[in-house]
C-alpha cells in the first residue's frame, strides 16, 4: 500500500523529473511517428496498389520486419552512431532515439497501411478510373477510403514508439541530470530504473502514466473513427 500512495502523492503532485520525463517521451515517440507517418503512407499506396516483380517477397520482407526485437534495433543503430559508424555524434542523445524508434516502427506502420489499402474494394479504384482520375488520383481515392486503416497505423505506431524499452536504453544512455530533469530518460526506462533502485512507487507512478497516455490515444482514435455526424 505504501507504494500506492507514494505512486499518486507523485502524480497528484509531479515533480520536475516525472514532467520531464513524460515530455522526453511525447518528444521522441511523436518526432518518430510525424517522421514515419508520410514515409510509410507514401510506400503503402505504392506497393499496395503497384504491380512489379517481387512484391509478394517485399510484402513478406516487411511483415518479417514488423516482429523485429527491440535490443537488435539497438544494436544495429548503436553500431551506425558510434565513433567508428558512419553517422558518429549522435549517440546518447534524444535524435539517436527518434531513429532507433523510426527503424522499429516503420515496417509496422507500413504493414498496417498495406493491408489498409488492399481492403478497399477494387471497385472504389475502376470507379475513378472510370470517371477519368489519372493513377495519382486513384491512389488518393483509395487512401481517403482508407482512412481507418491508417489511423490505426499510426496508434499502432506510437503505441510500439513509446512502449519502447531495449533500443532507447541501448542509444540513448537513459540519462537525467543531477536536478531530476530528464534528458534521455522515457516513461519506460524510468520504470525499469526505479524499479532497480526499489523506487517501487516512483515506478507505479510512471507506469499508470504510460498506461493513461496509451488510453487516451485510442480514445483519440475511436472519437476519430465516428460518422461525421456524431462530432
Amino acid at each position: 500500500m505504501g507504494s500506492v500512495q507514494a505512486a499518486f502523492s507523485l502524480l497528484f503532485h509531479p515533480d520536475r523529473y516525472l514532467l520531464s520525463t513524460i515530455l522526453v517521451s511525447f518528444k521522441v515517440s511523436g518526432v518518430a511517428l510525424l517522421l514515419c507517418f508520410p514515409v510509410s503512407a507514401a510506400l503503402a499506396a505504392a506497393i499496395a496498389l503497384g504491380r512489379f516483380p517481387g512484391k509478394g517477397a517485399l510484402k513478406l520482407l516487411i511483415r518479417t520486419a514488423m516482429g523485429l526485437p527491440s535490443v537488435v534495433v539497438g544494436l544495429l543503430v548503436l553500431l551506425l552512431l558510434s565513433e567508428a559508424g558512419p553517422f558518429k555524434g549522435l549517440l546518447w542523445t534524444p535524435r539517436a532515439m527518434v531513429i532507433s524508434q523510426l527503424v522499429l516502427i516503420i515496417p509496422l506502420v507500413l504493414g498496417v497501411m498495406i493491408s489498409a489499402l488492399e481492403g478497399v474494394s477494387r471497385r472504389v479504384a475502376e470507379a475513378a478510373h472510370v470517371l477519368g482520375a489519372n493513377r495519382l488520383q486513384v491512389a488518393w481515392t483509395v487512401v481517403r477510403e482508407a482512412r481507418s486503416g491508417f489511423l490505426t497505423a499510426a496508434v499502432a505506431g506510437f503505441g510500439r514508439a513509446i512502449a519502447e524499452v531495449g533500443s532507447v536504453l541501448i542509444v540513448g544512455g537513459n540519462i537525467a541530470w543531477a536536478d531530476g530533469t530528464s534528458y534521455t530518460r522515457t516513461l519506460t526506462t524510468a520504470i525499469v530504473v526505479e524499479s532497480r533502485k526499489g523506487n517501487f512507487g516512483t515506478a507505479l507512478a510512471f507506469g499508470i502514466v504510460l498506461l493513461v497516455l496509451v488510453l487516451c490515444v485510442n480514445l483519440i482514435l475511436g472519437f476519430l473513427e465516428r460518422p461525421g455526424e456524431a462530432r
